[in-house]
């Protein structure tokens, strides 16, 4: 099963990508986590990518096609992968298609987590992120037992430099120009499919589930 997680920020990808993984055993590739992790270590692309995101901008193409050809080509994709974050373009997607296309490969099905924008807007300023182990909290929907202190190991919590309000408003206005136009592109290709993501995960996880099946019949 090869599957696109597709939402504006803050819509929940990450954790119903989560929860896919562990109940069918495949891989979720976030190019977001994954260039985060680059730039922890001050690699080049990390840092290349860091000063694109750090100010609510999209990654560029030609930094994004090739980690995402990199990873796909690993051993733990033969049955199937997750796409968190790619494709962000029209162009994307037509580079994503040609990429199946050449390993005789499909994608199944592109799930689109709507959410009105005063709940993302909620949800991404309140986030926080563990500075080490990389674990999430939001401040009120989830804060940690201490504040500004990570459960698991004790280390300070941040808020990332593109989830402050400024940076929030550009990354919606930036995804409404250029990465909502892929909902009619997956529409006529008859692979999208809308979820209502207002409510908690729980509740569209059950969602997200009956879409799944439908794909796997």
């Amino acid at each position: 099963m090869i599957l696109v997680l597709f939402g504006p920020p803050g819509a929940g990808k990450g954790t119903q990508g989560a929860r896919i993984v562990q109940q069918y055993g495949i891989p979720k590739i976030s190019t977001g986590e994954i260039f985060r992790d680059l730039a922890a270590a001050h690699s080049e692309l990390g840092l290349k990518a860091k000063a694109y995101w750090s100010q609510g901008k999209l990654v560029p193409d030609e930094i994004v096609v090739g980690l995402v050809r990199e990873r796909v080509a690993d051993p733990d994709c033969r049955r199937g992968f997750i796409l968190d974050g790619f494709p962000r373009t029209v162009s994307q997607a037509d580079t994503l298609q040609a990429m199946l296309e050449e390993t005789g490969k499909r994608l199944n099905g592109v799930l689109n987590l709507r959410v009105e924008e005063p709940e993302l807007i909620r949800r991404l300023s309140g986030r926080r992120t563990c500075s080490n182990c990389g674990a999430t909290y939001h401040t009120t929907a989830m804060p940690s037992r201490v504040d500004d202190i990570c459960d698991h190991c004790g280390n300070r919590l941040i808020q990332r430099a593109d989830d402050t309000p400024e940076s929030i408003h550009r990354r919606l206005v930036e995804y409404e120009e250029k990465t909502a136009p892929l909902i009619h592109y997956y529409e006529e290709r008859g692979v999208l499919y809308h979820i209502d993501a207002n409510e908690g995960p729980d509740a569209v996880y059950v969602k997200v589930q009956a879409v799944l099946r439908k794909i796997a019949c």
